[in-house]
């Protein structure tokens, strides 16, 4: 087998890639070097050997093929020529890399053909065939799989054979047995044997070769994905049991067996099985032309491959979305939960771009910019829905009405990167490249803002991505795609946490949201916005870096008039909100204009003296009727022993005798708080007192 790597240049003068590669258009460049830029498989009857052109992520930065030191492309073209000194230092686990690789880059391209029946990238003719023709000898292991799979397809009228003559017979009764070595029952005048003896079954390897043969058959479809219909009633070898035929016993057992069979059709299935168990094993195919299966820009094919594997389908998406009015088509976009919000039903639009290329390579700025297009381009047409009166119920809203912010954007890369101990687990992460993350912004502390942008970059193995594909099992691509989904946001999430400081804010009792917002809009803008089920409940997020040296001001000033904790993105704010308002002291910010205040003494033998303590109590009995003007009084300020916080609103006023003295007496409501400490005013303040609010505060702050 010949092995060529993708977008490699190769010398000419050096290496016998020419060779390798007749049949193939390839032009050299001034420096003696072709390149091919296909991947696939292609049968070359001029040295009578097949050739596998693989994807060129298997290149690491340094050159070097499979991660291995040292071992450059140019060193593998003839894997099977065990003199060259290089091919000596491919491991074994190396070279059934290859030939298993092989298989699902057979599988991806059956795949991406076969539900992309419109596309001009692959190239087919038909595969080889087992047949007594003109004969190479070949030994890779997709040629083993293809061969075994035909051999079903076209002889199952060999199956049925075998299988009536297996079962024909065996339930008939040995009556020479049974009446010899069974007691019969007489009834009647007539003897009857309650244990007949059937004819003994000696053991078939008939049976025992097409048990192995459909075991094989249903491995193949549930590792590779070849769609394969097996026919048979038999209990077939699987699991720990099939991976014993695999590492030893199953090129055993068939060495035992194969001096029963004398068909030339048995023989066929027998050394196919064989050839399966031993790789290296040499079966005949039959080459009469040209054989291929190849595909040029390998690009497109791994697109559809994280489109399928990610991505929603065109015809599921709102018309105008993945197929943008710039003539713009995005790789991949999909509807699922957003960042900002906590429930399920709020979902936004994913916006994701495929990548692949050789290892080592950056993004270009052309990519990321043309990212940035496709996410204002979305946030355009959904501002366009509502404008033009088009939206309907339910639809994503991008942009808030109130504050004028707009929900995040999620937006990423996903490039192609091979594990480096040639494995297909699931991997994938955030990029190792130096630009993990990309933003575009025109001012400075506005995450919430229409021109603030921020592109994610992921690897992800492309082993795995691409034997899932390969394989075509729909719940396997459901789970994975479930899986990714919350993976990339919730590490989108985790990259703005390291940016941003993200509080849940809501109004004081006192305060219209809506009004303050208006008033102090600009020191606001694209900092806050309403992602929750609580349209009264903002989330405002500050940049932590403080580009503008004022989120500390902003946070003491909205404080003031807003109950404000942190709450981290898409966390809910329901409980941080009820906390907050029940541990929260509202600083007093009352119209003076209203009235004035009138002091009063609660002493600690008072009755009352707890519930005021409590800021719970509803009425005051002054002991002396106050020498002021009644009229003036809206407020009430009690010393409880000796010391303020805070002061009531008097609701109403009225007398009571007690002991044939009048008494004033308050009805109080809505206690309003001066601070977190009480303050000693003794010294300074009489009971029965009228001083205005201002003159309340002042003495407070002097004191506290």
């Amino acid at each position: 087998m010949r092995v060529i790597i993708e977008g490699y240049n190769y010398n000419i003068e050096k290496t016998k890639v020419l060779e390798a590669l007749d049949g193939l258009t390839t032009l050299e460049n001034v420096k003696h070097e072709v390149c091919v830029g296909y991947v696939g498989y292609y049968y070359n009857p001029t040295i009578n050997d097949c050739v596998f052109i693989l994807p060129k992520v298997l290149v690491n930065e340094a050159g070097d093929v499979f991660s291995h030191e040292g071992l450059k492309p140019e060193d593998i073209i003839d894997i099977d020529n065990v003199e060259f000194d290089k091919c000596k230092g491919l491991t074994s686990s190396e070279r059934n890399f290859i030939y298993e690789f092989a298989v699902w880059i057979y599988r991806t391209i059956v795949v991406f053909n076969k539900e992309n029946k419109e596309n001009d990238i692959v190239y087919h003719r038909l595969i080889a065939q087992i047949g007594n023709a003109k004969k190479h000898v070949s030994n890779t292991f997709l040629d083993v799989l293809l061969s075994i799979i035909r051999f079903n397809k076209e002889n199952q009228h060999f199956f049925t054979y075998i299988l009536r003559n297996l079962h024909s017979g065996f339930n008939k009764i040995n009556w020479t047995k049974t009446i010899s070595r069974s007691n019969a029952v007489v009834q009647d005048d007539s003897p009857f044997y309650l244990t007949p003896i059937n004819k003994k079954r000696q053991i078939n390897f008939d049976e025992e070769l097409i048990i192995i043969y459909f075991s094989i058959l249903n491995h193949i479809n549930e590792v590779y994905g070849f769609p394969i219909i097996i026919n048979v009633g038999f209990d077939l070898i699987k699991g720990r049991k099939f991976d014993h035929y695999v590492k030893s016993y199953g090129k055993k057992r068939l060495k035992q067996i194969k001096y029963k069979y004398f068909s030339d059709t048995s023989l066929k299935l027998w050394g196919l099985c064989y050839a399966f168990f031993d790789r290296a094993h040499q079966i005949t195919i039959n080459t009469q032309q040209k054989e291929y299966l190849l595909v040029k820009n390998f690009n497109i094919v791994f697109e559809a491959i994280i489109d399928e594997l990610v991505g929603d389908k065109r015809e599921d998406l709102p018309k105008g979305l993945k197929d943008q009015e710039d003539g713009k088509i995005v790789d991949h976009l999909y509807k699922y939960k957003g960042l900002t919000t906590y429930e399920e039903d709020k979902d936004i639009f994913y916006i994701g771009d495929s990548k692949y290329y050789k290892l080592g390579n950056e993004i270009g700025k052309e990519s990321v910019y043309k990212q940035y297009t496709y996410a204002r381009n979305v946030i355009q047409w959904n501002l366009n829905l509502f404008l033009n009166g088009n939206d309907k119920e339910g639809d994503i809203k991008y942009r808030d009405d109130l504050t004028e912010g707009y929900n995040i954007v999620p937006n990423f890369f996903i490039s192609a990167r091979m594990d480096e101990k040639l494995s297909y687990k699931d991997n994938i992460h955030v990029t190792n490249r130096d630009a993990k993350v990309h933003v575009s912004r025109q001012f400075e502390n506005r995450l919430f803002d229409r021109d603030t942008l921020l592109v994610s970059h992921y690897d992800v193995n492309f082993l795995h991505v691409v034997s899932l594909y390969a394989r075509n099992n729909d719940n396997q691509k459901r789970q994975w795609k479930d899986k990714v989904r919350d993976l990339f946001r919730t590490d989108i999430q985790n990259v703005l946490k390291e940016k941003y400081d993200f509080y849940a804010m809501e109004a004081h009792p006192a305060v219209v949201a809506e009004s303050y917002i208006k008033a102090h809009f600009q020191n606001v803008l694209g900092k806050i916005y309403t992602p929750f089920e609580y349209k009264n409940v903002f989330s405002l997020a500050l940049d932590k870096k403080d580009p503008e040296g004022s989120n500390d001001k902003l946070l003491t000033e909205l404080k003031k008039h807003f109950y404000v904790e942190s709450c981290e993105i898409g966390e809910n704010p329901e409980q941080i909100m009820i906390d907050a308002k029940a541990n929260t002291i509202i600083p007093a910010s009352v119209d003076s204009t209203k009235g004035k205040v009138l002091t009063g003494m609660v002493r600690a033998t008072d009755a009352n003296c707890e519930l005021f303590e409590k800021h719970i109590s509803v009425e005051y009995l002054m002991e002396k009727l106050p020498a002021v003007n009644l009229m003036d009084i809206a407020y009430f300020l009690p010393m409880v022993k000796g010391k303020i916080d805070g002061y009531y609103e008097v609701e109403k006023m009225s007398f009571k005798v007690v002991n044939n003295n009048t008494r004033l007496r308050l009805t109080l409501r809505n206690y309003q708080h001066l601070g977190e400490r009480q303050v000693n005013i003794y010294s300074v303040m009489r009971p029965g007192e009228l001083i205005t609010i201002d003159n309340v505060i002042e003495l407070y702050n002097k004191r506290s």
